[in-house]
């Protein structure tokens, strides 16, 4: 019997080869000029990533497939070197607002050494300091958390507070005045050391996952990386 083939038409229009979407804003009236995202060597962004606008991804960081860094609207975003940023994790700022780091001014920065657990959301103004863990679910929004900071899951750090270094925020805590910020405990040893476990097994990753699927390619073997992105 002859067998018969359907021949599949793909759709009209651009076509994502690298199942993942990297490239410059929009311009808008908010940014009125197209920036590209800066990736440094040594990292690895994961299958179904985004990373839009003026977002520097420095080196040794992972990116777990489907977060979003979006840099269209809040702008630029800085991501510390060994950095983890984990699955459905948003990125995202408020137009003309910033927090100063130095002489520079960010829509979100974020230090190295930092675990951004799953399906949390970080929208700028925000500034996470080196050494930071924000949990699963957790929501840090026009705020700064101070180095080695734990923030558990289902938190949320918000309304302009500041978190001094070294500090606990429960879970399902809304930390929305700085009298509750000044209030919180230190970290406890055993919060510490799963941050630091956290951190060792994703600093495995991007090494891992280049030797895998080829230095900066994609599961599909493609090359996701080009030299106006790779720095």
């Amino acid at each position: 019997m002859k067998k018969i083939f359907k021949v599949l038409k793909l759709p009209k229009g651009p076509l994502n080869a690298f199942v993942r979407f990297i490239g410059p804003n929009p311009r808008t009236s908010m940014n009125p000029v197209e920036r590209s995202p800066i990736i440094r060597e040594g990292t690895f962004l994961s299958p179904f990533t985004t990373v839009i606008g003026d977002v520097t991804i420095n080196t040794g960081v992972f990116v777990a497939p489907s977060a979003t860094l979006r840099a269209d609207e809040g702008s630029p975003f800085s991501i510390g070197s060994n950095t983890n940023i984990q699955d459905g994790v948003v990125l995202h700022g408020l137009a003309h607002e910033y927090v100063q780091v130095g002489p520079a001014r960010y829509s979100i920065y974020i230090g190295e050494n930092v675990s951004i657990a799953h399906g949390a959301l970080i929208h700028g103004p925000c500034l996470i300091e080196d050494d930071v863990f924000v949990g699963f679910k957790s929501i840090v929004f026009n705020a700064i958390v101070g180095r080695g900071s734990v923030v558990s899951m289902d938190a949320v750090v918000t309304n302009g507070v500041r978190i001094a270094a070294n500090r606990f925020v429960p879970p399902g805590a809304h930390i929305d005045t700085q009298v509750k910020a000044d209030s919180l405990r230190k970290v406890p040893k055993d919060q510490h050391e799963f941050a630091r476990e956290v951190i060792r097994v994703n600093r495995e990753f991007p090494p891992s996952y280049n030797a895998l699927f080829g230095t900066h390619r994609c599961s599909c073997g493609i090359p996701y990386n080009h030299t106006s992105l790779l720095k």
